[in-house]
């Protein structure tokens, strides 16, 4: 082996040795790049279907809706083989997401909305049973690494598949952006039905109460002090930017900006991403979890603070910055609870952790949806900037675990 070679082998991602680990980042990209390039195109397809902000910031809501469900998706995944469940989800989407061929004008916004809605519970499944399959596939110290691959090509698409969309939806219109959507659904399907782990149910647990069982993966997020102390911070953290899906559009009037301009400001979030994705593993690795996730939500407060002001350079700084932090507090999240929980609990486990800081944020969309029509926009960002650093303190208060801490019974 030369040197070269054994430098750049040195460099790889410890995760990338795990078996099928190439495959499900292959899948991933797939997933991504579809998913994308439509949710952004729905909002600003509403926007000028119907003229309205309101109805534009109701996509994000219709977003967040599904995080009711999350804890029946999340014990199917504990119930049934994680890989077939995830096959069936990406084929389902395909037709689901086609559905919104259908769409011609305002009048069938009510389609949209439930499309909308569905897609996003077939992502909570798709979380439930990937959070399952990576902790079978990869050993402890590989978990952060895996992650920050996954928050990378998560963010890293933002660079392209955004602007694919925004081109594909100028050029072509709407249904070429939603047949590119379904095709890498497709494609996504056909990638994971390959893995080599998650063929199997997981291990049955000693059977309790129905309602006992739906809400485990509650009681394992708030039962280790260090998982309890980092949920309550993701939540208020991503919650409070529930406001700012809200006022987007309002802040681009303000700065003169088609709405189409969050085309572009996305793909620079998702530059800010590939940066934070990448040192996310050596900053969890090396901080712990805890003041990880502090330092990534300081980052996504400072990247709203530029939304205040009606500068569309300033923006895009904003969204630099936020971009950095967003997969650095994922991962610490991420990683702290894969590591802390046992097999049969990793679906419910990640589907409580989607609807603690999902949840809020739907919440607090629908609630800024409200005020926008009575208090200026900028208010809503400074509220926002508040709270996510109040998130951030409070995940200065974890203490750094030193082992797998035990399940609730």
């Amino acid at each position: 082996m030369t040197e070269a070679s054994a430098r750049g082998r040195l460099r790889r991602p410890a995760a990338w040795s795990a078996e099928g680990f190439p495959r499900l980042a292959a899948a991933w990209v797939a997933t991504n790049l579809g998913d994308s390039a439509l949710y952004l195109m729905i909002a600003v397809w509403v926007k000028e279907l119907t003229g309205s902000d309101v109805a534009a910031g109701f996509v994000f809501v219709a977003l967040g809706f599904p995080a009711v469900l999350a804890p029946f998706i999340g014990m199917m995944a504990d119930r049934m083989p994680r890989r077939r469940l995830l096959v069936f989800n990406n084929v389902a989407l395909v037709p689901v997401v086609l559905a919104l061929l259908l769409v011609s004008d305002a009048s069938r916004l009510w389609l949209v909305y439930l499309v909308v809605f569905l897609y996003s519970a077939a992502g909570y499944v798709t979380a439930s049973a990937q959070a399952g399959i990576i902790r079978a596939m990869l050993h402890d110290d590989q978990l952060a690494s895996g992650n920050g691959v996954l928050s990378t090509i998560d963010n890293g698409l933002r660079l392209v598949s955004p602007l694919i969309g925004t081109a594909l939806y100028v050029w072509l219109g709407a249904p070429a952006v939603i047949v590119l959507t379904a095709s890498c659904f497709a494609v996504a399907a056909v990638i994971v039905a390959t893995l080599p782990v998650g063929g199997s149910a997981p291990e049955p647990e000693q059977r309790k109460s129905y309602l006992r069982e739906l809400v485990a993966g509650f009681g394992q997020l708030f039962a280790p002090h260090t998982l309890r102390v980092v949920t309550i911070a993701a939540a208020i953290g991503f919650g409070a930017t529930g406001l700012l899906n809200i006022v987007v559009f309002p802040a681009l009037d303000a700065m003169h900006a088609d709405p189409a301009a969050i085309g572009v400001l996305v793909p620079i979030q998702g530059a800010g991403a590939v940066l934070g994705g990448i040192a996310s593993a050596t900053v969890v690795t090396r901080a712990g979890e805890g003041r990880a996730t502090a330092l990534g939500l300081v980052l996504v407060a400072a990247g709203s603070v530029p939304f205040a002001f009606e500068s569309v350079w300033l923006a895009g700084v904003g969204m630099f910055v936020m971009g950095v932090g967003i997969p650095v507090t994922v991962v610490a999240f991420a990683t702290l609870r894969q590591r802390l929980t046992p097999d049969r609990l990793q679906g419910r486990t990640g589907a409580a952790a989607n609807v603690i800081v999902n949840l809020p944020q739907t919440l607090v969309s629908i609630v800024g949806a409200g005020l926008l029509t009575v208090v200026d926009f900028r208010v809503l960002i400074w509220v926002t900037v508040g709270a996510v650093l109040g998130g951030a303190g409070t995940a200065l208060l974890a203490r750094r675990p030193a082992a797998r801490a035990a399940a609730v019974e």
